[in-house]
C-alpha cells in the first residue's frame, strides 16, 4: 500500500515527465507520441518505475523508441532534477516499461466481439 507522500511523488514525476517528453525531447526523440500513464515509486523515493504508452508516427517500433529513451536516462533524470530539484530531496533513479495496457483492452474487445 502506497503512503500519501509516495503517491505525490508519482504523481508529480507523471506530470513532468509527461511535459519533458511533451517539450523538451522531441529533436532527440523524434516525431512520435509518448504518454506517461503511470509511475510507482519504491517507499524510500530511490527508484521510479515509469509506464509510457507508444504511438508512433511514421516508422520505427515501440521497442526501437523505448530504447532510444532508456539511452537517454540520464538525461531525462537531469532535466527531471532541474524540476523537481526544490520539491525532491534525491532525484529518483528512473526505469523505463511499456504500458501495454490499451493494447490488452482493444484485444479483449476484439475477442468479444467475436
Amino acid at each position: 500500500m502506497d503512503s500519501t507522500r509516495q503517491n505525490k511523488v508519482c504523481r508529480l514525476i507523471q506530470q513532468d515527465m509527461g511535459d519533458i517528453f511533451l517539450k523538451e525531447m522531441k529533436p532527440v526523440l523524434g516525431n512520435s507520441l509518448i504518454t506517461v500513464t503511470k509511475v510507482r515509486i519504491s517507499p524510500d523515493l530511490s527508484v521510479a518505475r515509469i509506464y509510457v504508452s507508444l504511438m508512433m508516427i511514421g516508422g520505427g517500433t515501440k521497442e526501437g523508441l523505448l530504447a532510444l529513451i532508456r539511452e537517454n536516462t540520464g538525461d531525462l533524470r537531469r532535466r527531471l532534477g532541474l524540476r523537481e530539484g526544490k520539491q525532491l530531496r534525491i532525484i529518483p533513479h528512473l526505469e523505463f516499461y511499456i504500458d501495454d495496457s490499451l493494447d490488452y483492452i482493444e484485444n479483449i474487445e476484439r475477442l468479444l466481439k467475436e
